[in-house]
C-alpha cells in the first residue's frame, strides 16, 4: 500500500502543531515548527479565514497522519466504526488505538509509528506468541506483543525502550521490561488519548 515518504515535519507544520511525528525530536528546540510556525509553501503565511468544511477536513487529514494511514484505510476505518454501537468518533480513534504499530510505539518498542510499522513488517514482534508482520493487525484486550528473541539486541528497539522509560507508557498497556512484552489490557477512555484532535469533525465531515 502507499505511503507518505515525504519530510514529516511539512505534515506539522501544515496543521499547525506538532504530531509528535518524529518521537523524542519534536520535545527539542530542532523541531521545525518551534522556527518556523506557518504552513509550508509559497502561500503558507498568508493562508487566510478557513471554512467549516476547511476545519473538518483539517481535523481528519490530522488524524491520518498521526496514525500514519492513507485515505482509503481511514474511510474503511470510519465506516467500521459508524456500524458499532457508541460514540462513533471514539470508537474510531479505539480502533486506532488497536493496531499493533501503535501498541508496538506505545508500549515503547519503537521512537514513532513510522519506526514501529517497519519494525513489524520485518517481524521483529509476537502477538500471543505468533508473529506477525502486518501493522494493521487490531488486537483485542489480553493480548501480549513481544519482541522476538532473536531481535532483543536489536539497537532502535533498545533505545526506544530507554526512551519510554521517561516518555512513560499509557495506563491501558501493561509493559514488562525485563521479558520485552507489553500487554493490551482494555480500550482506552477518549479522556486518556490527549489527542489534539476533534474527533466529532470528522463525524461531521462524513456525514454529509
Amino acid at each position: 500500500m502507499a505511503r507518505y515518504t515525504g519530510p514529516l515535519c511539512r505534515l506539522c507544520r501544515r496543521e499547525g502543531e506538532k504530531l509528535f511525528l518524529k518521537g523524542n525530536r519534536c520535545s527539542t528546540e530542532k523541531c521545525a515548527i518551534e522556527r518556523r510556525k506557518y504552513a509550508p509553501g509559497q502561500h503558507g503565511q498568508g493562508r487566510g479565514k478557513v471554512s467549516d468544511y476547511g476545519l473538518q477536513l483539517r481535523e481528519k487529514q490530522k488524524v491520518r497522519r498521526i496514525y500514519g494511514i492513507m485515505e482509503n484505510q481511514f474511510r474503511i476505518y470510519f465506516a467500521k466504526a459508524a456500524s458499532m454501537k457508541g460514540i462513533t468518533g471514539e470508537i474510531l480513534l479505539q480502533l486506532l488505538e488497536r493496531r499493533l504499530d501503535n501498541v508496538a510505539y506505545r508500549a515503547g518498542f519503537a521512537l514513532n509509528r513510522r519506526s514501529a510499522r517497519q519494525l513489524v513488517k520485518h517481524g521483529h514482534f509476537l502477538v500471543n506468541g505468533r508473529a506477525v508482520n502486518i501493522p494493521s493487525y487490531l488486537l483485542r484486550p489480553g493480548d501480549v506483543v513481544s519482541v522476538k528473541e532473536s531481535s532483543r539486541e536489536n539497537p532502535i528497539i533498545a533505545e526506544s525502550m530507554t526512551v519510554a522509560e521517561h516518555r512513560g507508557v499509557p495506563e491501558w498497556i501493561e509493559v514488562e521490561a525485563a521479558g520485552m512484552k507489553g500487554k493490551f489490557n482494555r480500550l482506552p477512555q477518549r479522556d486518556e488519548l490527549q489527542l489534539p484532535v476533534q474527533e466529532q469533525l470528522i463525524v461531521e465531515l462524513y456525514s454529509k
